[in-house]
Formats: structure tokens, sequence, C-alpha cells
């Protein structure tokens, strides 16, 4: 078979689909009938330079796909598989990539490198192929350039692959001393030097102890700084990324050479080319970052020595770094507006001048206002977008009461403009500008309003003319539109925009219609405005609000008639179902949040609920997900009556839960599992049995996103707290399905920050499970049942207690579940509580808590407790 491979692997290329099929066959069942032959054969394709390119290209790349996989449980499995392979097969494997890194042809070593760094992924980890790294640095000094290019290529690849715990530090020390000799200036080839320049990229994680040693820093640190001078564009481009990636990584290290660093990335925005100039803004937007989150974290007093201080290089750099970030606003591309992806200088110049304003805050305001006032009213489109852009950009960070004097003089400007100025893009940065000044400056928490009933009337007037503008204009006004409608979400009895509330729907439901909708996301936009201005609407409007829900179901219902269609306009009419379904959710939640209007909007709920089910039959993911979350809504409002929609519902609610290719379907599904049990209580019991196996089948699994996993330990106590003492039959798969998970929340090593918010989420599921379980008890002669389970619940608070990472939300629900014990099994569980290790000091600490939501549940388990002890 090894003979026949070369011919088989340039089949499965063929422009003949009958051909191609064959050969792809051929390949899977060679495969499957003995793997170690297989994958050599493919290692001898790669090695052999007397084979087409081709082959050895897809050689490569099967061999590649053999040992890792985009799904998690998929790569888990063929790395159990390569693990397992016979010794001799795969050192002979091993052999022949290294072999291929010395071929002639950069298709060949380049996939080699690849294939190399994933075995490497696999290996080092085990401790296995301790020679890897070694054999590869004694290739640097070897003569032909492409060997050395491959090897560092191949370098870059294995510090991508594997963690740094895994490499000592004389490797790693090695490691970077050949890269960074790769990159120095005497190497005279430029294809080495970029292939070392992005190997240093990927190897800086490595590079902790070095970046602590001054000398060896400085070094490093020189190289990448000549580097960014190199004539070569793409070594220069590759410098400033490593030095982006070293500002945050090593931002505490840089305080000796951020006024070289200045020098360099002052010159290269100026003069050099769009690719590199645009990674030297992405410095500065970098150490904005880093300053922004060392301030919010620590609010600027700085306690102990291990956290790492701020240098504020953003507020020394001011005088020189906004000037520079300003002149990057005149460069706009013509069409920018029109290309959603579109990123150029002036978009990362004002990006990184919003984020220099997050940092240093009023500071900026002097500094930025002489460039407004000085090209706001030039005659050259270019200036007043750039002076438009710039005030738009500084307007989060620094303070109301620095920024609304000046809002105050801009706003009528503004609105002129965005009705007058000749030019599109002066109008639609205009547009952007205005959302901008309601998102941060209008709401009720500042002192002095910007919006007035002086100029209300003309702000509408203006937006809703705006949105008969071009799309990308358009769709700016319909998000400024939604700020200003967000901003008065707290206003009772009477919103000032009430007056207007059906004018503006109907300027958002024409926009909907507008035969440019798809452009620049002008639909979504529109219905995303007229969602919040429902949202945000007051009682005085409801009446208007009951007349769009006829409107809006008709919308829906025209998109379900009508004949078949190709995929493009299947997606299209996908999208508007969501956005449809994410309507009525809205208007669904407004209505029956009071009675009255409740009680007249029951007249279409069967009419609705027919709509979603009809959408639910057209079957796309993405309207799935829109029309359960509408329907969790409807859930909600009609409480018991939604039982008699559940015969039809309930098949498409099992298929939302067992939809794992798209977590987020089955998650929100879980979710809408928790709003039917809240509306129908005991009358969800026929479906309980159903609806529990699947759950349980989800915790199971392995594919299954582990972002789903709390959301459906809180449906356990969701469900429990509607069927009460039913759940009984229950409690042997569901108890122990909670007791293992409570045990590997409460002991894991906690890695970054994401993990801490993942095990936090994680607990809470639990403890909303047992805190339902134990309501639904309550009261309940089967009560006892639960007296097993209660000294690891026990147990689990006082292990959270210990470990002190919980979050308040955490503990709120913690102590919570602390006093259901209390309360439902009684004298049962006083004894246990007093034995603990810890509750008492976590019931004083959750007592004497700032937050007023832990303490009062900690009033409430307080006397839970003592009634449980004094029995």
């Amino acid at each position: 078979m090894a003979m026949e491979v070369t011919q088989v692997l340039l089949n499965a290329q063929s422009i003949d689909g009958n051909v191609r099929k064959h050969a792809e066959e051929s390949l899977k069942q060679f495969q499957e009938q003995n793997l170690p032959s297989f994958l050599l054969s493919l290692s001898g394709e790669l090695a052999n330079d007397e084979k087409p390119v081709d082959s050895r290209k897809l050689a490569g790349l099967i061999l590649k796909n053999a040992l890792d996989a985009k799904e998690q449980h998929r790569k888990l499995e063929l790395v159990q598989r390569w693990l397992s392979l016979d010794n001799n097969a795969k050192g002979q494997i091993k052999a022949c990539l290294l072999k291929t890194l010395a071929s002639p042809v950069p298709d060949a070593w380049s996939t080699a490198s690849q294939v190399i760094a994933k075995i490497a992924g696999i290996e080092l980890p085990q401790r296995q192929w301790p020679e890897l790294i070694g054999s590869l640095l004694s290739n640097i000094h070897q003569l032909p350039a492409h060997v050395k290019q491959a090897t560092l290529e191949t370098l870059g690849y294995l510090c991508e692959e594997v963690s740094p715990d895994v490499v000592d530090q004389d490797h790693v020390n090695k490691i970077l001393t050949a890269v960074v000799q790769g990159m120095n200036a005497s190497e005279g080839n430029n294809d080495v030097r970029l292939a070392a320049t992005r190997a240093l990229y990927n190897a800086l994680g490595f590079a902790q102890a070095n970046f602590s040693n001054d000398m060896e820093r400085d070094y490093i640190m020189r190289v990448v700084c000549e580097a960014t001078l190199c004539p070569e564009t793409k070594i220069r481009q590759a410098a400033y990324e490593c030095l982006v990636s070293i500002s945050s990584t090593y931002y505490e290290k840089l305080a000796p050479y951020i006024q070289d660093i200045f020098n360099i990335t002052a010159k290269a925005v100026r003069e050099d080319e769009e690719p590199v100039a645009l990674q030297a803004i992405e410095f500065w937007s970098s150490i904005c970052d880093e300053e922004i989150d060392i301030l919010e974290e620590y609010g600027g007093d700085f306690t102990g020595d291990s956290d790492i201080p701020c240098f504020y290089f953003i507020k020394q750099a001011l005088p020189a770094l906004v000037p520079m970030l300003l002149e990057t606003l005149l460069k706009q591309e013509e069409d920018q507006d029109q290309d959603e992806g579109a990123w150029n200088i002036a978009m990362a110049g004002g990006t990184c001048l919003g984020l220099v304003a997050r940092t240093v805050g009023d500071d900026i305001v002097q500094l930025v206002m002489q460039f407004i006032e000085d090209n706001i009213t030039k005659p050259d489109w270019r200036h007043r977008e750039a002076a438009t852009y710039a005030f738009g950009s500084i307007l989060e960070g620094p303070s109301p009461e620095k920024l609304t004097p000046l809002v105050n003089v801009a706003l009528n400007f503004m609105l002129t403009a965005l009705t007058k100025d000749p030019n599109n893009h002066v109008k639609d940065t205009t547009a952007w500008t205005l959302g901008r000044i309601f998102e941060f400056l209008h709401g009720s928490t500042l002192d002095t309003p910007i919006i007035t009933q002086a100029n209300c009337q003309q702000i509408v007037t203006v937006l809703l003319q705006s949105m008969k503008d071009v799309a990308n204009v358009a769709e700016k006004a319909c998000g400024a539109l939604y700020f200003l409608a967000q901003g008065y979400e707290d206003v009772t009895p009477s919103s000032p925009l009430t007056p207007y509330f059906q004018e503006i729907v109907q300027a958002l439901l024409t926009v909907t219609h507008r035969e440019d909708a798809g452009e620049s996301r002008l639909r979504t936009a529109a219905y995303e405005t007229l969602n919040e201005v429902v949202r945000c609407s007051t009682d005085e409007t409801s009446p208007m609000v009951l007349q769009l829900v006829p409107v809006i179901m008709t919308e829906l219902h025209n998109t379900l008639e009508g004949q078949k269609r190709s995929s493009d306009e299947r997606e299209k009419q996908g999208e508007l179902q969501g956005l449809l379904c994410g309507c009525l959710q809205v208007i669904i939640q407004k209505l029956g949040s009071s009675e009255p209007t409740k009680y007249v909007f029951m007249q279409y709920a069967d009419q609705i609920m027919g709509l979603f089910l009809r959408v639910f039959a057209c079957r796309s993911a993405t309207v799935h997900e829109e029309a359960m979350l509408a329907i969790g809504a409807l859930a909600y409002a009609t409480g018991p009556d939604f039982a008699k929609y559940m015969p039809e519902f309930y098949k498409y609610l099992e298929m939302g839960l067992q939809n794992f290719e798209e977590y987020q379907v089955c998650a929100v599904t879980v979710g809408v599992v928790g709003d039917i049990c809240r509306a129908l209580e005991d009358k969800i019991l026929p479906y309980c049995d159903g609806i529990m196996t699947q759950l349980l089948k989800d915790l199971s699994s392995n594919q299954l996103h582990r972002s789903v996993k709390p959301p459906i330990f809180s449906s356990f106590g969701d469900i429990a707290l509607a069927i009460g003492e039913n759940f009984e039959k229950y409690l042997i798969y569901a108890m122990p399905m909670l007791q293992s998970a409570a045990e590997l929340s409460a002991h894991t090593a906690v890695a970054d920050d994401e993990m801490t918010e993942y095990t936090n989420s994680l607990r809470n599921g639990i403890l909303e499970a047992y805190s339902g379980i134990l309501q639904g008890f309550k009261n309940s002669p089967k009560t006892q049942l639960l007296i097993p389970y209660a000294p690891h619940i026990l147990q689990f608070l006082d292990s959270m207690y210990m470990e002190k990472d919980m979050d308040d939300v955490v503990m709120k629900t913690a102590i919570g579940v602390l006093g259901d014990l209390a309360d439902t099994l009684g004298s049962n569980a006083g004894s246990l509580i007093q034995q603990s290790l810890s509750c008492k000091d976590f019931l004083n600490e959750c007592l004497s808590s700032d937050d007023h939501m832990i303490k009062e549940s900690a009033e409430w388990a307080k006397l839970a407790i003592s009634r449980a002890i004094s029995v």
C-alpha cells in the first residue's frame, strides 16, 4: 500500500468528483485497517524530496489532523490514540518529520514544522521525546538558510502548542538565545530573521525568568527595538507584534524602555506602512488596557508588594501621545463606513484615543478640544470628520462635570451637521458621536441633564429624519435613538419621549422595510432600537405597545408563508424571524409585567404561540434560540394557562435540550425549562420524566460545552420547587451528580479569572439546585428522604467557606441554602449545623456584610437555624 499512497493523495485533490471520492474512501480504509502503517507512509511521503509537492502537502495535513481537532472531546481521543501507538512506529514517524525540516521545499518543511509541534504538544507534557528540543537547537547552526528558517518556525509553533511549565529553564534559555540571535541585524537572511521574530512572539510566555534578569531583558528589548527598524516590512510588523505582547505580559518591566519605544512608535505611526503603523498604535492601546485594569482593580492605592503598580505611562506620555493620535484621525479611507470589517490608521487612532480617555480621564479633554475647534468647520470633510471622531472618542472616561458644558455647546452644532453636512462620512460619525453622548452623559444618575424639554423635540426630529438617510448613517441614527430611550428607563410616571412614541415606532418600522435594510446591519439596528424603546416605555404608552402586537405578528406570519427558498434566502429569513421573535419577547415582557395590560394581551397568546411553533418547524438554529427565549417570556406571562401549549411544544423543548452542537441553544432551552416550571408549577409533572432524563444525559455528556452545566443544575432546583415531593424519584440520580460536581468545584486549583468565574457559576448552580430541592420538600412527609444528603451539603458549604474565594452571588445563595437546610429539616439539621466547622463564622460574616441582599438572607437563615436548634 505504501507504494500507491502518492497517487491516492494526488487523486484526493482531483477536479473529478468521482476520482476524489474514491481516493478519500481508500485513505479512510487504509487508516482504519492499519493506523501505524498509514501514518508512517504519510510521514515517508512528506519526507521524500522526489515526491510531488501536492501529495506531500496533503500527507502533512492528514498527519496534522490525526493529532488535533477543534472539539475538545475529539482532541482528547486523538491524543490518547497517538500515545497508545507502538513506540517504534512513533519513533520512525518523528524521524521522518525531523528529516523533512532539511527539505529545500518550503511547503514540505513548513507542514512538517506544524506536525512536529502538534506531537510535542502531546508528548512533552508526558515527559516523552526529551531529545526533541536539543535536536532542533543543533539544527540552528546548519548552513543552508532554509534549515535554520524551518527550525525557528518549528520552535515558534512548539512554544504555541506547549505550556511553559513543561519546558525546563535550561531549554528555555537556549531557545531564546537561538531565536534572539536569529533576529539580530547581523543575520543576513531576511527569511530567517522573520521566522525568528515570529518565533519570539510565541516564546515570550516562556521568558518570565529572562525578563526578571536586567541584562537578559535589556538584550531582548534591544534586539526587538532594532528589528522594528529593519528594511523589510514584514519583520518590522512582527517586531511590533512582539512589543505589543511584551506590553501586556511584562508591563511592570517596561519603565526603562518606554521613552525609546515612544520615539520609534511615533515615527512608525507617522511614516511607516499601514500594517506596521497599526501595530505601533496597538502598543499604546495595549498599555491603556493594562493601566485601566490596574486602576479599576486597585483604585490607584497600592497595598502589599505583590500587586503590579501603575506606572502612569499614558499620563506621562499624554502631551506627545495625544497629538500623534489626533494626526492619525485625518488618514481616513473613502469607503470605510460601508465596509463592516474596515480597520485602518484613523480607526485604530480613534480607538486608542478612546482608551487614553478612559485611562487618564479629565486630563485629555483640553488637549483634544483645541484640535476640535481648529478642524470642525474646515471645508475639507476629512478635518470635520476627524474633529467629530475625536470628540466622540473622549466621551467615556472624563467626568460629566468636565464634559457637560462642552456637550451643551456642541449639541446644537452636531444636530445641524447631521442634517446639513454635505458629506456622508461626517454625518455617519456625527450620529455615532450623538449616540456616545446619550450613552455616557444622559440618564437618571446625572445631575445636569443634557436633554431638556427645550431640545428633546429637536433631537427626536433630527434622528428620525436621519433614519431616512443612507444606510450607514441611518444605522448610527438608530443607535443614537437606542441610547436616548435607554437614558429614560427609570423615569416615571411620564417619559419625555412619550409624546413622540407613536412617531418613533412608526419610523423604526419603516426603516425595517427599506430596500437597503440588509446593508450596514440597518434592519438589526432598527429592531434593537424598537425593542429598547418598548422596554423603556412607561404605562401611558402601553395602549400603543398593544397595537404593535398584531403588526409584528403579521410580519412574522409573512416570513413563514412563501415558496421554497435558496439557502441564502433561508438564512436571511431565519435572521428576520430571529429579530421578530426578539421583538415579541420584549413586548410580552413589557405587557406581561402589569395586570391590566396582561389581561388585554392574553387575547393574542394562542396566535403568538402558534406562530412560534411554526417558526420551530422551519428549524434553523438561530431562530430556534430567539423563539425559545420568547416562549420563556410567554410562559412567564401566561402562568398556569401555559399548560395547554405543552403537548405541542414539548417535542421542541426536548430538541433544544438535545442540541449539544449549538450549546447556546441548549443553554437557552434549559433557562426556558425554569420559566415553564415557575409558570406551571405541578402541572409540569407529566413532562418531568422526559425533561429530567434529557438533563441528566446532558450532564454526563463530555460533548456539551461546560457553560451549560451550571444552568442545568439550577433547573433541578426549579423542577423540585414546581413538583415538590414528587421529585423523590429523581433524587437517586440528581443528588450524586450534584455531589460529584460540588466536590469538583470545591477543589479546583484556580488558574485564571475565567476559571474562577466558571467555578463560581458552577457552585451557584449547585446551590440553587439544593435550595430548590430543600424548599420543594418542605412540610412534606417525605422530608426525611433528604436527611442522608445533609452532611454532604454542609461539607460543601464548609469547604467553600474555607477556600475564601466565593463571589457575592454565591455567598448569598450559600447562606440561603444553610437557612433552607434548617428550615426544611428542622432538628435533624440543627445538630449537624452545630457540629459544622464553619457555619457559625460563615453566618456571622454574612450578617455583617455590606451587601444588603446577603445580609437579608443571613438574617433569615439565622432565624431558621435558631428554630431548628431550639426544637
